[in-house]
């Protein structure tokens, strides 16, 4: 009985040690299938939102853009993760979200490869947002596309930022300045 014990608990241990425990703990996708190591994002805080192209939100690119423009470098950046999760509204390859994204609303900020924000396929990272027993902060779910997270520049979770409260709205803005 004892063995099993000791077994179990060498089982617990190692299974949390490999667990991610911080927003820097994630290696993604870019839209053009490099390896995108959020690691090197760290000293910054994050903005990670789920996009889509034909969405009555995708307007909200326009204002993340000008957020980025104006806060966007050392201390801030914005990442996109196009998802097709809801009316299938991001139903293009990561070639053409690149391309809309550019031509449609000049898009500077790093947008990630499409994934999946929901579902018994979501991503990884997009689990590590939505649980409290991974984030340490709260559950949530992602309600629609352009929903926000904030990370600080520790790689923690701060909060999450429903998807019809606009990119430049005072909560934001003041999370990013202070």
């Amino acid at each position: 009985m004892n063995k099993l014990i000791v077994i179990l608990s060498i089982i617990m241990i190692t299974g949390s040690a490999t667990a991610q425990s911080s927003f820097y703990d994630f290696i993604v996708e870019d839209i053009t299938g490099s390896k995108f190591e959020l690691a090197s994002l760290k000293g910054k805080k994050v903005l990670v939102v789920n996009t889509a192209s034909k969405c009555g939100l995708t307007p909200q690119y326009e204002q993340l853009q000008k957020l980025y423009d104006t806060y966007g470098g050392e201390k801030f950046i914005i990442i996109g993760f196009p998802a097709n999760n809801f009316r299938e509204q991001e139903p293009g390859t990561n070639d053409e979200i690149a391309q809309f994204c550019q031509m449609n609303y000049g898009v500077t900020f790093p947008m990630m490869s499409k994934i999946s924000v929901k579902g018994d396929d979501m991503h990884p990272l997009y689990q590590w947002l939505t649980t409290k027993s991974k984030n340490g902060v709260m559950d949530s779910e992602v309600s629609w596309n352009f929903q926000k997270y904030l990370i600080d520049e520790n790689g923690k979770f701060i909060d999450m930022v429903e998807p019809k409260i606009k990119p430049d709205d005072k909560k934001i803005v003041n999370w990013i300045k202070n």
